[in-house]
C-alpha cells in the first residue's frame, strides 16, 4: 500500500529554512511542501513560488488552522517558537522548530507542558528541536573517548568562539541582538553548551557571568536607534557537579584580531581539542605528542533532522537531535548564565 503523505507547512522562510529544511523535506519521498507563510502574504508568495510550495498564507496562524497540514517547521526567530509550537500541539500538529528553543525558560517549560498534554490526547505526536549542528560529526566520538578514559579525570572544560561581527559600532542591530526577538540567548551560549549535554550525563551550575555591551545603541530595521540588551563580549565560570569540572567559556563579537573557534577538554591522563573552524579533533597525552583523531565513519554524524523528524513521525523513533527535555536543559543554563551576568550573583 502506497504510503499516506506528510504534509508539512513552514512558518518563516528565513536562511536555514531556504538552505536546508525546504530541500530536506523535498528529498524525502511521501512529503509534500503544503503550505508557508512569512514575514508578509508578498514574501509568503515570494517562497512559495521559489521553492515550489502549494500555496502561500497571509499569517502564519493559517498554516495552524489548516486541516491539511500535518506538521510545522517553525523557521522564525527565537520569539515566536514557543507561541507558534504551542499552538501547533494544541492543534494535533507535529513540530519542528528552529534552534533555539525559546528566548528564555519559562518559555521552554511551556513548550514542554504543551508537548506532554498533547501526547495524552495523541500518543505518537512528535516535537523537535534543529539541533546544534557544529559538533555532530564528532559527538559520538567524543563521548566514546571520555567513556574509555583515555584522558582520565576530566577536569575542565575550555570554549572559545570570537570574531568581528560586532565590532562595527555603526553596523545595524541584528535579530540576535535584540532582547524582544531572542531573550536570553547571548551568541552561541547554548549552541556549544547542547554540544557538552550530548558528551556529559551531567548539567553545569553556572558560578560567575561577566558580559559587556559596548555599542549601546544600534539601527534598527526602520532606521531610529535601539538600545542594544544583549553582550557583544561574555565570559562564564560553571561547574559540573557529578565530576566536580569546571567549565570556562568565553564568546566575543567583538574580536578583531584573529578569531577562534575551539572546544578543549582536560583530563588527569590528556586532553582533546576540537578545532571547530578546521575540523579537527586532537588527542595529547599526558606524556606524548597530539595526534589527530580519526573519526570512524560509522561514528561520524551528519546532518539528518528532516529525515529524522519523518521517521519519528511515521516509524515512532525517538526524537534524539533534539527533544524538547533537552532544549529546556539548555535554556535553563542560558537563563541561569542571564541572571548571573545581569544580577552580578551565582
Amino acid at each position: 500500500m502506497s504510503q499516506k503523505p506528510l504534509r508539512i507547512g513552514f512558518i518563516g522562510a528565513g536562511a536555514n529554512t531556504r538552505l536546508r529544511h525546504i530541500p530536506g523535506f523535498r528529498a524525502l519521498p511521501g512529503v509534500e511542501l503544503a503550505a508557508v507563510a512569512n514575514r508578509s502574504r508578498e514574501s509568503s508568495r515570494r517562497a512559495a513560488k521559489e521553492f515550489g510550495i502549494a500555496r502561500a498564507a497571509a499569517d502564519w496562524r493559517e498554516i495552524i488552522d489548516a486541516p491539511d497540514i500535518d506538521a510545522v517547521c517553525i523557521g522564525t526567530w527565537p520569539w515566536l517558537h514557543a507561541e507558534a509550537s504551542i499552538a501547533a500541539l494544541r492543534a494535533g500538529k507535529h513540530v519542528l522548530t528552529e534552534a533555539r528553543m525559546a528566548r528564555n525558560a519559562d518559555e521552554a517549560v511551556a513548550m514542554l507542558g504543551a508537548l506532554q498534554e498533547a501526547g495524552r490526547k495523541q500518543p505518537g505526536i512528535v516535537a523537535q528541536i534543529v539541533p546544534a549542528p557544529l559538533t555532530l560529526a564528532f559527538d559520538a566520538t567524543i563521548r566514546r573517548l571520555l567513556d574509555s578514559g583515555v584522558i582520565g579525570a576530566l577536569r575542565e572544560i575550555t570554549i572559545t568562539q570570537t570574531g568581528v561581527a560586532q565590532a562595527d559600532a555603526s553596523a545595524p542591530l541584528t535579530w540576535r541582538q535584540d532582547v524582544e526577538r531572542s531573550g536570553h540567548n547571548i551568541m552561541t551560549l547554548g549552541i556549544h553548551y547542547e554540544a557538552l549535554l550530548r558528551w556529559l550525563d551531567d548539567d553545569a551550575e553556572v558560578v560567575a557571568a561577566d558580559g559587556a555591551v559596548f555599542t549601546a545603541e544600534r539601527p534598527g530595521e526602520d532606521g531610529r536607534p535601539r538600545r542594544v540588551q544583549i553582550p557583544e563580549s561574555l565570559t562564564v565560570l560553571a561547574r559540573f557537579p557529578r565530576t566536580g569540572a569546571r567549565l570556562v567559556i568565553h564568546l566575543s563579537g567583538v574580536e578583531t584580531t584573529l578569531p577562534r573557534n575551539e572546544i578543549r577538554l582536560n583530563g588527569s591522563a590528556g586532553g582533546l581539542r576540537l578545532d571547530l573552524d578546521n575540523e579537527i579533533l586532537r588527542h595529547k597525552p599526558l606524556q606524548g605528542t597530539s595526534q589527530q583523531v580519526v573519526i570512524p565513519d560509522a561514528d561520524r554524524g551528519e546532518w539528518r533532522v528532516e529525515a529524522d523528524f519523518v521517521a519519528s513521525i511515521r516509524e515512532g523513533a525517538p526524537v534524539r537531535l533534539t527533544d524538547f527535555a533537552t532544549g529546556l536543559r539548555y535554556m535553563r543554563f542560558t537563563d541561569a548564565v542571564w541572571e548571573a551576568w545581569r544580577a552580578g550573583k551565582r
